[in-house]
């Protein structure tokens, strides 16, 4: 159930966001009188061949465009007549242009056509962050409220030199707002990065490695929390086996310690094997060198003490989501305010994916921890609906394909409109010949990185 979910949210945010990219096209040849032949969300034939498998599962006609669904699930397409693009080569353009063709329009004309779906890519996403600014506003652990007791430092705070109960004072030798900041992508996709730390009565500078954002890729790897006491928020119960499962043979899952112990939502524990606990991570430290082993857990339920015996699981767990109780502090947002901060937080996924570039071309991060395919763009919805996650996700890969459509790689947006500057300055149209195979070239590199980045997570998947 939970892929289904992932996979349907992948497929309505990207089908929302080609079908919008498109439009861009489609709204600016209609403007400049081109005409549009084919409005396409999927293909309606085996990409990247024209020529096979032509069938739709829906199309109807409309004036001279043909709106469709395709079978092929994979993007959509806006057929402009007499422009070499995926569904047409040099070949179907041997004629002289017609006035209301592609080609046959100024070059200028021709330029905003072709940017015409990234603008609206870029305006989606500016549109999308605005109003996630000004619905939600903005949930955070202050500076103040994280210094109170300090951070938990995890494996990879460790690596690089913090410790527990280290309070961080400044980020690149500024001062910072929220917990968040210390994750920010000035600090993990910058040059020389570093935290200030106040450690006992000593302030001591930890430099953050250029290829720190790497190890952060690792979902199972840990970096830093909030030290801060906790009450139970949910008791992990065993899932019933599906009437698929019945039929196997199989048996319900194992009880785990705390549900089997019979732990509640609510409760507070306050020591260990008689040692005392007020801090989250000081249970799951000790807890975790117990694993296999039996412990007593005192906890204290409606302000009564009371004691359960358990038997921690193997990997070094009980099974149970603490809440924990430190302060978060919620900034609302006007419109004005928020028009300012959604823009900056839209144009800031562009920003960082340059920047996530040229870290991958110097060598500090590997392309195949940086690139994602499908199924990890599937992964980030995540197995649960959740529309705020679903419409932040869906802004930045908004902002991403906009990012992406304008490189300047032959078959993409960008490629296009470079050929067009090119005309532009020179006053010389390049040859369809010229464009034909370009247009191949591009091909070529976009299933290639496609093949990558799709390969790339099924290795990621399973290794």
């Amino acid at each position: 159930m939970e892929g289904l979910i992932m996979a349907g949210q992948l497929i309505l945010g990207l089908s929302i966001l080609v079908t919008l990219h498109e439009f861009g096209h489609f709204i600016t040849a209609k403007w400049f009188k081109m005409r549009v032949e084919k409005f396409y969300l999927f293909f309606d034939f085996l990409f990247p061949v024209p020529t096979v498998l032509n069938f739709a599962l829906f199309k109807k006609k409309v004036g001279d465009t043909e709106y469709g669904l395709g079978w092929f699930p994979l993007g959509g397409y806006v057929s402009i007549a007499g422009m070499i693009d995926e569904t047409q080569d040099a070949a179907t353009l041997a004629k002289e242009p017609e006035p209301w063709e592609f080609r046959a329009k100024p070059a200028y004309q021709r330029l905003i056509v072709m940017l015409g779906g990234v603008i609206v890519n870029v305006i989606t996403g500016v549109v999308i962050f605005v109003c996630l600014t000004y619905s939600n506003g903005n949930n955070f652990i202050s500076k103040e409220e994280l210094n109170k007791n300090g951070i938990v430092a995890l494996d990879l705070a460790k690596q690089i030199g913090l410790q527990t109960g280290d309070r961080i004072i400044k980020v690149n030798g500024a001062d910072y707002h929220s917990l968040s900041d210390l994750r920010s992508s000035d600090v993990l996709l910058g040059e020389n990065s570093s935290y200030l730390v106040l450690r006992g009565d000593q302030q001591i500078e930890i430099k953050i490695p250029s290829n720190f954002i790497e190890k952060l890729s690792d979902k199972k790897a840990g970096f830093i929390e909030p030290i801060a006491a906790f009450k139970v928020a949910e008791v992990a119960a065993p899932n019933p086996p599906s009437a698929f499962d019945k039929l196997l043979g199989k048996k319900s899952e194992e009880m785990l310690p705390a549900f089997a112990a019979g732990l509640k939502v609510g409760d507070q524990i306050t020591a260990v094997n008689e040692k005392p606990i007020r801090f989250y991570h000081e249970m799951k430290e000790i807890v975790q060198k117990e694993a296999g082993r039996s412990i007593r857990v005192a906890i204290m339920r409606a302000n009564r003490p009371d004691t359960l015996d358990m038997v921690v699981s193997k990997s070094g767990q009980i099974g149970f989501f603490p809440e924990l109780l430190i302060k978060v502090s919620h900034q609302e947002y006007t419109l004005g305010e928020s028009m300012g901060i959604g823009t900056s937080r839209a144009f800031s996924v562009i920003t960082d994916n340059i920047r996530g570039f040229k870290k991958i071309a110097s060598g500090d991060v590997s392309a195949s921890k940086a690139l994602s395919g499908p199924i990890g763009i599937a992964q980030m919805f995540g197995g649960v609906w959740d529309w705020t996650r679903f419409w932040m996700l869906t802004g930045l890969l908004s902002m991403a394909l906009a990012f992406m459509n304008i490189l300047p790689i032959p078959a993409l947006d960008g490629g296009h409109a470079i050929f067009l500057i090119f005309e532009m300055v020179t006053g010389k149209p390049a040859s369809d010949k010229v464009l034909e195979r370009a247009q191949q070239v591009g091909m070529l590199i976009l299933l290639a990185l496609m093949a990558y980045t799709f390969g790339n997570d099924i290795f990621k998947a399973f290794f």
